[in-house]
């Protein structure tokens, strides 16, 4: 690509059809807008999508969180570990509850929490000292939760997958079985979001996926206020078609039927948009297979749904500065959440996860999306390059 884009290339973008936009003029035509059949025409469809028994539309992916964590009762004393490389709403969730917050580190290999490390940290406490797990499908690589459930059941934790990155992604088990990233099967709980740069945009959305009815219930009336409506839940006697009980303190975290038909046109093309992913992340892998100073994180790795496409530099600063100059908007994911101010004040400090923060000085994640062109890949590809063979890189 010998001239640079008209536009510039953001590191992930959203693409709307006109199937999109024709489904949401028709949610704008019907009846209902919110609270409508829509909602539940999503939840169902992205439950078959991943596996899932049940599916809980909300309103976007840290309301899944939050909710995650009430519905399993997360309460103030209480310790949930979770990765330092992650959007900072993984480990505010336990915090909404009044929970405390505590990491482990990442395999500098994958970007994942390490799985040995989080052993070692829950050998180093008594049983019963932690409660939960919050492991992440960081940049759509699906964490190994066949070992994260071996070590959960063994210390008597509960999982909470955050799928936020990975629809579509899988890792393989030790009978050789896909074991697809939401499915229920091996976590409690799993959330994803809709934010325009993940693979299904609805503007802001989430979902939560589980194979507990009991809970799959419990959420539903939480991202309503707590309010319970059906017949064979009801704590007094049924008053009339009106009657409804606030049974807890929930919150208003629905999602709209108008959202949800965007979610479900989206849905309809999903495995095109992943393939689509797959195919520019190999296409990046060959290209900075021969290109030195750069190192890619977990190429080539399967099952891996490529939300971001992450290499490492060493003078990170430089290339993300240098590739603006080019009009492409690369950024960093993420700034570890034990270095952000509001964690520092609770006694996290530099220097605690050291392969975490070596990780976070040379991250860059390069566009990666289903619209990106071979020419315009191709443009990124050659402007890293071009930094790299300058002196002072």
């Amino acid at each position: 690509m010998e001239n640079p884009p008209t536009h510039p290339l953001p590191y992930g973008r959203q693409h709307i059809t006109d199937a999109d936009v024709a489904a949401v003029v028709a949610t704008l035509r019907a009846d209902f807008l919110t609270q409508g059949p829509r909602v539940a025409e999503f939840e169902a469809q992205f439950a078959a999508y991943v596996g899932a028994s049940h599916a809980v539309a909300v309103s976007n992916g840290t309301a899944a969180l939050h909710l995650c964590a009430l519905a399993l009762g997360v309460q103030p004393g209480q310790r949930v570990i979770t990765t330092p490389i992650t959007f900072a709403a993984s480990a505010n969730c336990v915090r909404y509850c009044g929970g405390e917050v505590h990491f482990a580190d990442i395999d500098p290999a994958t970007g994942l929490l390490d799985l040995v490390k989080v052993r070692e940290l829950l050998e180093a406490h008594p049983k019963g000292y932690f409660t939960g797990l919050i492991p992440v499908d960081f940049a759509g690589l699906a964490v190994n939760l066949e070992e994260a459930r071996a070590l959960a059941d063994e210390f008597g934790l509960w999982i909470i997958e955050d799928a936020c990155h990975a629809p579509g992604g899988y890792f393989v088990d030790k009978q050789g079985e896909k074991r697809f990233c939401g499915s229920g099967q091996l976590a409690e709980l799993a959330i994803f979001s809709f934010h325009p740069v993940k693979h299904i945009a609805t503007g802001e959305g989430g979902m939560i996926t589980t194979n507990d009815e009991v809970l799959a219930r419990h959420l539903r009336r939480l991202r309503t206020h707590g309010i319970e409506r059906e017949a064979t839940g009801l704590l007094r006697q049924d008053e009339g078609g009106w009657y409804m009980e606030m049974q807890e303190l929930g919150y208003n975290y629905r999602i709209s039927d108008i959202l949800c038909a965007l979610g479900s046109s989206q849905l309809a093309r999903a495995d095109e948009g992943l393939a689509r992913r797959r195919q520019l992340a190999a296409q990046y892998d060959d290209a900075f297979a021969t290109t030195p100073g750069v190192t890619v994180l977990a190429p080539g790795r399967l099952g891996h749904a490529y939300h971001l496409y992450v290499i490492q530099v060493a003078n990170r600063r430089g290339l993300y500065e240098f590739l603006r100059t080019k009009n492409i908007l690369a950024q960093v994911h993420y700034v570890p959440v034990h270095r952000m101010p509001y964690y520092e004040k609770l006694g996290w400090q530099a220097g605690d996860f050291p392969a975490a923060e070596a990780y976070y000085a040379r991250c860059l994640s390069l566009p990666l999306y289903p619209t990106l062109t071979d020419a315009e890949q191709a443009y990124v590809v050659g402007c890293v390059r071009e930094f790299l063979t300058q002196p002072a890189a």
